[in-house]
């Protein structure tokens, strides 16, 4: 069954229709890409924008609007594994698609490489190996052309270093913070966090780049980890090598400075379909398609290539295990939606002592939820007298903690007495605490 798919799979990405357009060489493929990649971006602002995924640094997470704490146990555990579990899929189907179509780095150096080669010339494009001779065009080599990337890059990592922090910060406080309508100290804090995160962002575009993707990905590791036999990866057609014995632009236009047309399962290909855009054009006056493709399934290669490609499992073999974790994940997940508690009601014994008598008891009330909320408290098995409530009710804005205070009477005759502190809120939840209250002679 996995192996007609993957037939299917490699019948569908041969059809891939790629329309060359000779006056500005940009193929359906590389539009395509640049959609998805501007799609991701704007994903990734709005995930925590709209409170489908933030960082909670004071208490844990904010999934879907909720604030999930490490207690809660069935959103925390079954998010995580079956992110996990998705991971690993995309690993051994599509391999570093992700890296080529979706990693914000990526995106972000390729842009960086066309500020690049618009200001200062095509050879001016960082190459850290100087396989190209890295060199700025003499008649770009201007102060103004330098002034002008410079800016770029500098708007580029201003851009760029806001999208972390909306994970950690609230929006309507990431905005007083760039706006400078916020002046606490805290503003000020925070304001040197992002000049910080700028700075790094900017000596990544700037000096790094690419390289980060070949030498220092931590994420290529885990892809390289789970890659299988089927993994998507670019396909050279030998048959037809003597069509391009004198060209190397599929070379000239990788991003990462590979050969395209002798690939391995172990390389620093990001799938990102730009030396087949380049092949294709380079064949589109012969009204030929180019000699590179995607292709899902076992790779043609070298015999030594095979020696590495005996351990690895195929993708039918890697999902049979990962599919019924991965829906075990998401189980999880979905009943810790069902029973998630939106507040959360603490009794302590307080620190106020008559002699060695505790007289008071501290009701803490949370509220977990990114809206107004109001919890109602009642107590059950004393008398009116026996106690004073600092309130019956605390209300909400937004997520927060409330504390109220059970003070009992010095007027209390030696005995335990049990009793309950209820909490009711106005969206149904419930909850309770039961304690015993023991008095004892002064």
């Amino acid at each position: 069954m996995l192996e007609s798919a993957i037939m299917k799979a490699n019948e569908a990405l041969s059809k891939i229709s790629v329309v060359t357009d000779p006056g500005s060489r940009r193929s359906s493929l590389n539009w395509g890409r640049q959609v998805v990649q501007l799609g991701m971006i704007l994903l990734l602002i709005l995930i925590p924008l709209l409170g489908i995924f933030r960082i909670d640094v004071s208490s844990g997470f904010v999934v879907l609007g909720r604030q999930v704490w490490f207690a809660d146990f069935s959103l925390v555990f079954g998010f995580w594994l079956a992110l996990a579990c998705t991971f690993i899929m995309l690993y051994s189907t599509v391999g570093t698609a992700f890296c080529g179509w979706l990693c914000p780095q990526n995106t972000f150096s390729s842009l960086a490489d066309k500020f690049t080669f618009k200001s200062l010339g095509k050879r001016a494009v960082i190459d850290w190996e100087n396989q190209n001779s890295t060199k700025v065009t003499s008649r770009k080599n201007k102060t103004l052309n330098w002034l002008f990337l410079g800016v770029k890059l500098i708007a580029l990592s201003l851009l760029a270093a806001l999208i972390p922090l909306l994970y950690f910060i609230e929006p309507s406080q990431l905005w007083g913070l760039i706006s400078f309508q916020d002046q606490t100290e805290s503003a000020f804090s925070l304001r040197w966090v992002y000049m910080v995160f700028t700075f790094i962002v900017f000596v990544n575009l700037a000096v790094v780049r690419h390289f980060l993707c070949r030498y220092m990905c931590i994420y290529r590791i885990w892809q390289f980890l789970f890659k299988t036999k089927d993994t998507l990866h670019i396909h050279y057609d030998k048959t037809r090598s003597a069509e391009c014995e004198k060209c190397s632009y599929c070379v000239t236009k990788c991003m990462v400075q590979i050969d395209p047309r002798n690939t391995t399962t172990f390389d620093s290909c990001t799938n990102c379909g730009a030396c087949i855009s380049a092949c294709d054009t380079m064949h589109a006056k012969e009204h030929k398609s180019g000699l590179l493709s995607f292709k899902l399934g076992e790779r043609t290669t070298i015999s030594s290539e095979h020696r590495l490609l005996r351990p690895l499992a195929s993708a039918k073999q890697r999902l049979a295990w990962v599919m019924p974790v991965w829906l075990v994940g998401v189980s999880i997940f979905v009943y810790g939606l069902f029973t998630y508690d939106a507040h959360n009601l603490a009794v302590y014994k307080s620190e106020i002592h008559q002699g060695n008598q505790i007289t008071e008891y501290r009701i803490n009330i949370a509220n977990k939820l990114f809206e107004p909320s109001k919890v109602r408290l009642k107590i059950e098995g004393l008398s009116a007298s026996d106690y004073t409530l600092s309130s019956e009710s605390v209300s909400f804005s937004t997520v927060g903690r409330r504390d109220l205070f059970l003070r009992f009477s010095s007027e209390l005759v030696p005995g335990v007495y049990s009793f309950i502190v209820r909490a009711e809120s106005d969206d149904g939840w419930k909850n309770f605490v039961r304690l015993n209250h023991v008095v004892t002679r002064g």
